[in-house]
């Protein structure tokens, strides 16, 4: 797909890789907005085209009792808002076809878990909606088994496909990037690198899922390196205190001083 194709973008012509970054979830409308003002005048002043990205819900929680969402559509209106607001394009993940034509209404990209992209008919219900589809890659997948979920999108008459490494599991509490998989999976699909998904470890007794916020700025500087096409970060002005995977979060103070160095290791990548 070409990253024109997403609505609304903007800085296509920039030379930059594209970013897709927000909170894990829709905590409420002042949250969001604030975090959205703040990474838009950062990708404007960088000139990055960015998409905004927040879970209207989350159904893969570890236990029972985590927070899961404010409420489908009241979720999705402030997604909506967010884009109306600031002429920005959106990108949420759905967990069910009923899911798919109800985020459709609201949000530009359709995001599918990695848990579940070999649900062939959660991907055929997004690919059908029309809007762009995202696919993570499962954490137990190759990158070269990706491109079957490739294909169903293709095969629903939908160019307008990528796909995101999040990582692969490394035993059963920590994942690594095999950046290796970059080019093999843009061989099929414009291919992003999800930073703060990768530096999660998963599985702890807890049932709290941690992470390494530390390695971020490592991982996605190798990313850019190796010439993925899109950068996928989440952030919170208080990871602390977020209600969703804050433990592998970038606290949104530190996102303009990565971003400008990940603009100079592009620029320098294109260079060549």
């Amino acid at each position: 797909m070409n990253i024109q194709d997403i609505p609304q973008i903007k800085h296509t012509n920039s030379g930059n890789f594209f970013l897709l970054a927000g909170p894990c979830a829709i905590e409420g409308e002042e949250m969001a907005m604030q975090i959205a003002e703040k990474l838009i005048g950062i990708t404007d002043k960088l000139q990055i085209p960015f998409v905004f990205k927040g879970s209207f819900k989350k159904a893969n929680r570890s236990r029972i009792d985590s927070f899961s969402g404010i409420g489908d559509e009241k979720a999705l209106k402030i997604l909506r808002k967010i884009s109306e607001t600031f002429d920005v394009p959106t990108v949420t993940d759905i967990h069910t076809n009923e899911d798919a034509a109800m985020a459709a209404q609201y949000v530009d990209v359709l995001q599918i878990p990695a848990f579940l992209v070999r649900q062939t008919d959660l991907v055929v219900a997004a690919a059908n909606t029309g809007r762009v589809v995202n696919l993570k890659k499962g954490q137990f997948m190759s990158p070269e088994s990706m491109k079957h979920a490739v294909q169903k999108v293709l095969d629903c008459n939908n160019q307008n496909v990528m796909v995101t490494d999040r990582g692969t599991m490394f035993g059963y509490q920590d994942m690594i990037v095999d950046y290796r998989g970059i080019p093999t999976m843009q061989q099929y699909a414009t291919t992003v690198l999800d930073v703060t998904h990768s530096l999660q470890q998963p599985n702890q007794m807890a049932g709290v899922t941690g992470g390494r916020p530390d390695m971020i700025e490592t991982i996605a500087k190798a990313g850019i390196a190796v010439g993925v096409d899109g950068i996928f970060i989440e952030t919170h002005f208080d990871p602390a205190n977020a209600k969703s995977d804050g433990a592998n979060m970038l606290h949104l103070d530190y996102f303009e001083a990565l971003m400008t160095k990940l603009v100079a290791i592009r620029k320098t990548v294109n260079s060549f």
